[in-house]
């Protein structure tokens, strides 16, 4: 039989003495890493959708969004407007949360038009007839290396004038 090379103590390397306690660390931290995946499997950190809805003087605002994503993550927001009375110049306005570390891939319907309202997103929709109802699909992707809280606010105008505002916090996992 070979000798064991000079680094090697046969004791200590095959027969693991003094190392007894190491495999419960590793079964530990591979239960951990489990774990994870297995919450992630189940849907604990996020992707989906909830929907939250304001409503006055005969419209309502629909926002049907995930408030709690994962980095990478491809997601969908619907933003629903039914409008009881006309609306001349619905426009949306989101909060800057909506793109600070995540990329907008598309916009459908493509809005009439795009501004800047005090830092915020302005998205004009144009004209809602009464009895009517207008859905508009926005299509994210988080960026990798977001992690953290942020204010996702929607308002909705006539023009110049304030209709309606919802109030949502999203939440990014690693």
């Amino acid at each position: 039989m070979a000798a064991a090379p000079d680094q090697l103590s046969l004791t200590r390397h095959r027969d693991l003495d003094g190392r007894a306690h190491r495999p419960y660390v590793r079964w530990a931290l591979l239960s951990l890493v489990g774990l994870l995946v297995l919450l992630g499997l189940l849907n604990a950190f996020g992707q989906r959708p909830e929907t939250d809805t304001a409503s006055a003087d005969g419209v309502e605002l629909e926002v049907y969004s995930p408030q709690q994503l994962r980095s990478g993550l491809f997601f969908m927001s619907r933003f629903t407007i039914r409008a009881q009375r006309e609306v001349e110049a619905a426009t949306l306005v989101l909060d800057p949360g909506w793109l600070e570390g995540i990329t907008l891939n598309t916009l459908e319907p493509s809005p009439v038009g795009e501004a800047n309202r005090d830092g915020k997103i302005a998205l004009d929709l144009g004209h809602v007839p009464a009895g009517t109802k207008h859905v508009f699909f926005l299509h994210f992707q988080v960026n990798p290396t977001e992690i953290g809280r942020r204010s996702q606010d929607v308002a909705l105008y006539d023009g110049e004038t304030p209709l309606l505002n919802v109030d949502r916090t999203v939440t990014i996992f690693p």
